[in-house]
């Protein structure tokens, strides 16, 4: 059984769920059959490109973590134009004659640096009272929703061109909209935007140098070594620290027992034996707690 994460450079037009449809397919026909857990750790919208992390087998049990992860992307906003949805799936709203230019742009950054409140785009897959916000605001109802905090921890101009607008590249905190900071710059510009290209340039520890196509996908489906496409699961705990454990203390950690006395700083920890991921682990007091464990096949119990 397959354990580890498929990192796809997903293409524009194909949703997240339909991604993890396509990675589960060519593991039906590798031959590894209709149980292997998949699942992603972030959702990406069809309009949008670049690194969607694919867990399969214990990795899944990371997903959550990795919604959590802060991330980069890059993005053109198109000044002159606004439209419902921020982006070019939209109709548009609003208009403005004024084009911003490129030391406008750039002086205007650092204002969307660092801690900020952004009101998220009202086609977005938040709830309002049960019912998602992009569903509420296709069937014609006026959507409001709060604002939040985030952290815009790196903002740059990457290229700029008068008629096409601003490139930029972002890191963020998890729970940024894109497609809100767009709006926000282009309005505190005195203009108004549309996002005309979005990709995800990493997510967590992953970045887009070790994100496959669909094409080398598919090779996988047609007999090509899934070892090719496969990152290890601790890829996906690359930004944390490892405890290094004995047999003995591991077969204890395996079995959800707390180990005393570890000379360690307090945080949140990989523990392995030899190479082999045992569990994320809490350490506080010298005292280690299983977050979460792993059941790898290969490892004698």
């Amino acid at each position: 059984m397959p354990h580890g994460w498929i990192i796809l450079d997903k293409p524009l037009g194909l949703g997240s769920t339909q991604a993890v449809a396509a990675v589960k397919r060519n593991l039906r026909e590798a031959g590894f059959g209709k149980k292997v857990k998949v699942g992603h750790g972030g959702t990406l919208d069809p309009l949008a490109t670049g690194v969607l992390p694919i867990a399969i087998g214990e990795a899944t049990k990371l997903t959550g973590r990795m919604l959590d992860a802060s991330k980069a992307y890059l993005f053109t906003v198109r000044f002159g134009e606004e439209t419902d949805t921020l982006d070019l799936e939209g109709k548009v709203i609003a208009t403005s004659d004024v084009r911003p230019s490129q030391a406008e742009v750039e002086a205007v950054l650092e204002r969307f640096t660092g801690p900020i409140a952004q009101v998220p785009p009202a086609y977005s897959a938040l709830k309002i009272d049960g019912e998602r916000a992009y569903d509420l605001a296709r069937a014609g109802v006026e959507v409001e929703l709060k604002s939040r905090d985030v952290t815009i921890y790196d903002l740059r101009l990457e290229a700029f061109d008068p008629e096409e607008g601003a490139t930029l590249l972002a890191k963020v905190s998890k729970g940024t909209y894109i497609r809100s900071l767009a709006r926000d710059i282009a309005q505190a510009l005195g203009s108004c935007g549309t996002v005309t290209m979005l990709r995800r340039a990493q997510a967590g520890p992953f970045l887009l140098s070790q994100a496959i196509s669909l094409d080398k996908l598919n090779e996988v489906g047609k007999g090509a070594p899934l070892e090719q496409i496969l990152l290890p699961l601790e890829a996906g705990l690359d930004d944390i620290p490892a405890i290094d454990l004995d047999p003995e203390q591991a077969r204890a950690v395996r079995q959800g027992r707390v180990l005393t006395g570890m000379p360690h700083e307090d945080g949140l920890y990989m523990a392995r034996e030899g190479m082999i991921p045992v569990a994320l682990v809490e350490l506080s007091d010298g005292s280690v707690r299983v977050s979460r464990g792993f059941n790898l096949s290969d490892v004698a119990e």
